[in-house]
């Protein structure tokens, strides 16, 4: 009895530091973060309140936003808002990634191909989706289109360059073994390349998602009448700023909470932990 109670405390006592770390990690330094976010937001609020030439916009300091939130989702128009964003960073990040892929997977394969594409690449890649805008107007019958066609422009490169990257650190021995195992083209993408890839796939699909969720408020400025882009703009005409903060903080949420289903995809489809 006396040495199966030191063996459990032994047990118990090795297994802290490991449950220590995992606190700290997932529990108290994030919480510590949030804390430090709000203690600055509620200062900046608290500055701007005292301050009668901008006192307008006290409606920004943490507590109106909050109240206007919980506004916001007791009366469940958040959700009608949310909704259509969604729709279109989805829909930007799928064409991203049926473009991307391929054309990276071609570029990481092709010596000759990546000279070729590399100054286009680096042109195109440099303006910003913005200065697009006037073009897609023109271009798409819809507004939706057009701004899933300025989502796809910002999202495609971060894709596109890291599968290229990905494809060019694949070492050569195992297309030199998947030949000699009698593997045609289709197989070599298939078993070789795609499983190998995956983790720069999906991590460039988390960069695509942050510089999506950055184009999409501005592009709903377009003449959409739905989508957190649009409620942001509708409440500042209306001077709503407690509104607008809401919208902020529900953007926040929603952004971290797609970055966080990247790093499950990294790790779910590769063959290396995601940092």
């Amino acid at each position: 009895m006396v040495a199966r109670s030191a063996g459990s405390w032994h047990t118990r006592t090795f297994r802290w530091p490991a449950v220590r770390a995992f606190l700290l990690s997932t529990v108290a330094y994030p919480a510590v973060g949030i804390a430090v976010l709000l203690a600055l937001w509620w200062l900046g609020g608290w500055a701007i309140a005292n301050n009668d030439d901008v006192a307008t916009f006290a409606g920004f300091a943490p507590a109106p936003a909050f109240a206007a939130l919980g506004e916001l989702v007791a009366s469940g128009d958040v959700w009608g808002t949310i909704y259509p964003s969604l729709y279109r960073i989805g829909m930007g990040l799928l064409w991203a990634f049926v473009i991307g892929v391929p054309v990276g997977v071609a570029i990481g394969l092709s010596s000759a191909l990546r000279e070729v594409t590399h100054v286009p690449f680096q042109f195109l890649r440099m303006i910003s989706p913005l200065a697009w805008m006037p073009i897609a107007v023109l271009a798409f019958a819809t507004w939706d289109g057009a701004i899933v066609f300025l989502i796809t422009v910002a999202a495609v490169w971060p894709v596109l360059f890291s599968t290229a990257q990905g494809v060019r650190r694949i070492d050569p021995l195992w297309f030199k073994v998947a030949r000699n195992l009698g593997a045609d083209g289709w197989q070599m993408l298939r078993r070789v390349i795609m499983p190998a890839i995956g983790q720069d796939i999906f991590a460039g699909l988390r960069l695509a998602v942050g510089v999506a969720w950055i184009v999409l408020v501005p592009a709903e400025y377009l003449g959409v009448t739905s989508g957190l882009g649009y409620a942001i703009n509708d409440a500042r005409d209306t001077l709503e700023y407690d509104t607008l903060a809401a919208i902020v903080v529900v953007i926040g949420i929603i952004g971290f909470l797609l970055d966080g289903l990247c790093v499950s995809l990294i790790k779910r489809f590769s063959w290396r932990q995601a940092d």
